[in-house]
Order: structure tokens, then C-alpha cells, then sequence
């Protein structure tokens, strides 16, 4: 995971031309060699992801992406969708999901971020864990799980 997590690192750099590629796998390596695999991070951090328009999508999704860049495999990354945000983990959803949403969701999950369902909201929708990605994770109330990260000292993140 972590080789994946560099590639995704510098690759997302190249394309976004902000930060060269060597600092960031210069950076992924110092905290990586102080880290065991299966340590806990020293970093955590919960999204909430709860509007369906694209540019709030573009946001968020950029910013999770920025934090795999600047911590690599020293982060633990939840995001916890619900409300209209829902549709970003469907596989049929209601709303309309960009294509490009869709590819980075997918992404970044294969790179360790974590994607929590709300579950009341997949309810309302008629939803079950059928209806949503494989690799999200129903949880029962969205707004309860995101308190409940912070009760475990994730850092709560929200536009």
C-alpha cells in the first residue's frame, strides 16, 4: 500500500503542478521508516460529504487527496457521506455523479481512504449495502459516526 500511495502522490502532483514529486516522496519516506505496517497513524481526520453539486465534490475530494500527499500511510482517512451526498457511493444513484467523482472515489479507496454510508440516508433512498460500493462501510446514522471519530480524536473536516 504504501508504493500505491506514493504513485498516487505523484502522480496527482504532476497533474495538479503544485508540489514537485521528489519533496513528497522525500516526505512519505521520513514518516514512513518510523512506522511499522499496521502502527496506528499519527494523523486522523473524518469528511464529512454531504452535498451533491461538483465543485463541493472537486473540494473535498481534492483536499483527501492532499492529505495522502502530505502524511502517505501516516493518516487514517474517513469519509462519511450522507444527505445528497449519498450518491457519490451508489452504484446506481439518484443524482447525477460526474464520471471524474466517480474515478476518484474509486481511487482513493484503493489507496486506504476509508468511505462511510449513512444509513438512515440509504434507508430513505430504499438502499442496501447491495446499492453502494464494496469497499464503503454502512454505518448506521452519518452524523453519529462522525461524532463518534472526534470521540476517538479524528480531526473533523467539513465545507
Amino acid at each position: 500500500m504504501n508504493t500505491r500511495r506514493r504513485l498516487l502522490a505523484g502522480l496527482a502532483s504532476i497533474t495538479a503542478g503544485l508540489i514537485p514529486f521528489r519533496n513528497i516522496h522525500a516526505e512519505s519516506e521520513a514518516t514512513d521508516d518510523m512506522r511499522f505496517p499496521g502502527d496506528p497513524t499519527d494523523h486522523n481526520v473524518v469528511f464529512q460529504f454531504n452535498k451533491a453539486d461538483q465543485e463541493y465534490h472537486d473540494a473535498v475530494l481534492f483536499a483527501v487527496g492532499e492529505m495522502l500527499r502530505k502524511y502517505g500511510d501516516n493518516i487514517t482517512i474517513v469519509v462519511t457521506a450522507f444527505g445528497p451526498g449519498i450518491h457519490v457511493l451508489g452504484l446506481n444513484p439518484r443524482r447525477y455523479v460526474s464520471p471524474k467523482t466517480r474515478q476518484k472515489i474509486k481511487s482513493l479507496a484503493d489507496y486506504g481512504v476509508k468511505f462511510h454510508a449513512c444509513g438512515n440516508t440509504m434507508n430513505s433512498l430504499g438502499w442496501t449495502e447491495k446499492d453502494i460500493y464494496p469497499f464503503a462501510e454502512m454505518v448506521k446514522v452519518g452524523a453519529a459516526d462522525i461524532m463518534e471519530l472526534q470521540e476517538k480524536g479524528y480531526s473533523y473536516l467539513s465545507w
